[in-house]
């Protein structure tokens, strides 16, 4: 499942309502898709739930994840960050072999392989590998 913080579920909620929009009836669809500098790629969107769908709750605010990205968001963190510098939706993901620098792509791991690439080298490098 994935883990909702206090402050993502309270900008959800704020998005929400400035987007006109009832926590009964929308929230965060969160979802994987192929692409990116690591080979997936995080995607976000405001949607209702669908059949199938996990939903995790707090406060309620609601993420719906379907059952072909929950394969790879499973234990997740979902935060809101407003730093000087940047602000938005954080994903810490433990099924992440390695993330890139821009944390919106990943290469998930695979039970028992090692990374096809050096830690040392590659964690948090820009996307692209391009300052």
């Amino acid at each position: 499942m994935i883990h909702l913080t206090d402050a993502a579920a309270g900008y959800l909620l704020e998005l929400l309502e400035e987007k006109d929009f009832s926590p009964a009836e929308k929230g965060l669809r969160l979802f994987v898709e192929r692409g990116g500098c690591a080979g997936l790629s995080y995607a976000m969107k405001i949607d209702s739930p669908e059949p199938g769908d996990a939903i995790c709750e707090r406060g309620g605010a609601r993420v719906f994840v379907d059952a072909e990205s929950l394969k790879y968001l499973d234990g997740c963190r979902l935060d809101y960050v407003d730093a000087l510098n940047d602000a938005g939706f954080k994903i810490e993901n433990p099924n992440a072999a390695r993330s890139c620098g821009c944390g919106t792509s990943f290469e998930p791991t695979e039970t028992g392989a090692a990374p096809a690439y050096d830690p040392a080298t590659m964690d948090g490098e820009v996307c692209g590998g391009k300052d």
